[in-house]
């Protein structure tokens, strides 16, 4: 494994044993409760293990971003009383970190170009279920292009996973307990750069979170298929390991995960302890204060005590 020729910044990585968590939403609409689960529980976690809380705005996926919701998201959590302990940051003001990560992985044998179209990838796989089929709008690959081109022009780049029998990573959920995947099954080479020039979320996390230092992650439970794919990348560049926390997920009446798609309605700022409350209701959390402030006094102990209890898969 190659040591990482990223250079990050020192204020971050000589901080790495002190905890260091974030929030990290895409402005792609205005806050709501799915979305404030994974605000609290990040910002509890933090406060819990007497660290930091650090807010990024996924911003890179331009074309669904919707102009001025990024600082409607902002002026909410500042509303509900959370306040990150570092100035935001804007994932689009890192994109010669991804590049750089791109190049080092290149020049390590990690990459290759790929030519394939979505559309062959589905035709050559002989079985698609629902087991197997998508993975967070990535079909398994089959590994067409890992020997050349064949004089197809590239669209994309792609990293090697492991043969099937070195491509399980495993690591310890704080809250759904251990998870392997075998990358090869699973995902198969991944996409970092897509055809479209755009930055694969895969990569962009994991050079953030070492840029911004981050130790300890917690988010939903929908991104848990992602970590060992990230994991993975950590190993390549040579970065830290990080501690993984996922929540379960918030969703409709119908079961999907509530989204601005599927009917999220906006944090009514005016309510900060009704939407507070709500949020802390779906991470097991009983709280009744009569304001902000003692729901945030309550709140922290109760997030210790739910973390004492054996890990759950929900």
């Amino acid at each position: 494994m190659s040591q990482a020729n990223l250079d990050f910044p020192e204020s971050t990585t000589s901080s790495r044993g002190q905890y260091r968590g974030r929030f990290a939403p895409s402005p792609t609409g205005p806050l709501h409760i799915g979305s404030l689960v994974t605000a609290l529980a990040s910002w509890l976690d933090a406060r819990v293990h007497g660290g930091a809380w650090l807010v990024r705005i996924e911003d890179i996926d331009f074309q669904r971003n919707v102009p001025g919701a990024d600082r409607d998201i902002l002026a909410t959590l500042d509303a509900l009383g959370l306040i990150p302990d570092e100035a935001p940051q804007w994932q689009s003001t890192h994109l010669s970190r991804f590049e750089q990560a791109l190049e080092q992985l290149q020049a390590n044998g990690n990459l290759y170009p790929c030519g394939c179209t979505r559309r062959e990838i589905a035709d050559s796989v002989t079985s698609i279920d629902a087991n197997g089929h998508l993975r967070h709008q990535t079909l398994i690959y089959p590994g067409t292009c890992r020997n050349g081109l064949h004089g197809r022009p590239p669209r994309a780049w792609r990293v090697r996973v492991p043969d099937a029998d070195a491509a399980t990573i495993c690591f310890n959920d704080r809250w759904q307990g251990m998870q392997c995947q075998n990358l090869a099954e699973a995902v198969g080479d991944f996409v970092l750069k897509r055809a479209d020039g755009m930055w694969a979320y895969q990569i962009a996390v994991v050079v953030d979170d070492a840029t911004q230092g981050i130790t300890d992650v917690v988010r939903g439970a929908d991104l848990l298929d992602s970590t060992p794919r990230q994991i993975y990348l950590q190993q390549l560049l040579g970065l830290p390991a990080l501690r993984y926390l996922h929540v379960p997920v918030v969703v409709n009446p119908d079961g999907e995960k509530l989204s601005k798609q599927t009917g999220a309605r906006a944090i009514n700022r005016s309510q900060p302890l009704a939407a507070l409350t709500e949020a802390a209701q779906h991470l097991g959390l009983d709280i009744r204060a009569g304001d902000v402030e003692g729901f945030y006094r309550d709140a922290v102990p109760a997030w210790a005590n739910r973390l004492a209890q054996p890990a759950r898969c929900d």
